[in-house]
């Protein structure tokens, strides 16, 4: 079965970075889409950037011009690159990867954006 893994969640300060990586196993065959959405407490959990096997990207309103999706198809992995973090940033990140017509969530990993 695929099994999709995300890392690079911590604690960082308003205006840093962060860069998160998801890696995906159990299959050969390149994914559709891959996305990261996020969730913070309270909230629906939204979609934050989508990347399609073409390469085409499409970003939530609240992150263009800072943070950046990319991914490496013969590694089954996709990035997420984020740039002058705030704190509305803060929330649960999940990784997601579409297979024809199913879809794969990773675990999470948290996003903490503070002074």
């Amino acid at each position: 079965q695929v099994q999709l893994v995300e890392s690079g969640g911590g604690l960082v300060q308003p205006g840093g970075s962060l860069r998160l990586s998801c890696a995906a196993s159990g299959s050969i065959f390149s994914f559709n889409d891959m996305s990261w959405y996020r969730q913070a407490p309270g909230k629906q959990r939204e979609l934050v950037a989508l990347i399609t096997s073409g390469g085409t990207t499409n970003y939530a309103d609240s992150v263009k011009g800072r943070f950046t999706i990319s991914r490496d198809n013969a590694k089954n992995t996709v990035y997420l690159q984020m740039n002058s973090l705030k704190p509305e940033d803060t929330a649960v990140y999940y990784c997601n990867a579409r297979k024809f017509v199913t879809p794969y969530w990773g675990q999470g990993t948290q996003v903490t954006v503070s002074s």
